[in-house]
């Protein structure tokens, strides 16, 4: 298991994350924030679906997904229909418009990408993408529960051994 000097280190390289997303919503059209981008691309990768499951996959406040859905709408970029299950819910689906425009986005992203890390190997993107996807599933919910903040743990977690394989 890790020491605490790497857990630091780690903490301050996932702060310096945010500068990398910032960056690359620097590059995006002022009428589309990322916020409207993280809406198209999960209603293109999971299709169809209601506020509150998008506003789950967003891990953002449903006020905050009301407002990204609204842009989106405003624009044409996605419909809003009644559910048939429940007339008081919307099913929200991507338009032609809205994955005409997350293409013209992704196009901008990829490149933009492309740009930064020219000078990286296949084997290193490859490895990164594994990498932050690892992280994720690691910070998953249904792998740990959520930190007690007025709790914090008094220290690092015991290291877990592994036997040795024979050799």
């Amino acid at each position: 298991m890790a020491g605490r000097r790497q857990y630091e280190e780690l903490a301050q390289q996932l702060s310096a994350i945010g500068a990398v997303k910032r960056g690359l919503a620097r590059m995006l059209p002022p009428d589309c924030p990322s916020g409207a981008v993280a809406v198209l691309a999960l209603l293109d990768r999971h299709g169809a679906m209601r506020m509150g499951r998008l506003a789950e996959l967003l891990a953002v406040d449903m006020s905050v997904t009301s407002r990204h859905v609204t842009h989106c709408a405003d624009r044409g970029w996605i419909s809003r229909s009644p559910d048939p299950d429940d007339r008081r819910s919307r099913i929200l689906t991507l338009t032609v418009e809205g994955t005409e425009r997350l293409a013209e986005l992704s196009d901008r992203y990829v490149r933009a990408l492309a740009r930064c890390l020219a000078d990286w190997s296949d084997d290193d993107v490859d490895q990164l993408n594994s990498q932050l996807a690892r992280l994720r599933v690691s910070f998953d919910d249904s792998h740990h529960p959520a930190p007690d903040p007025a709790n914090p743990p008094d220290r690092l977690p015991e290291p877990q051994h592994t036997a040795a394989a024979p050799q």
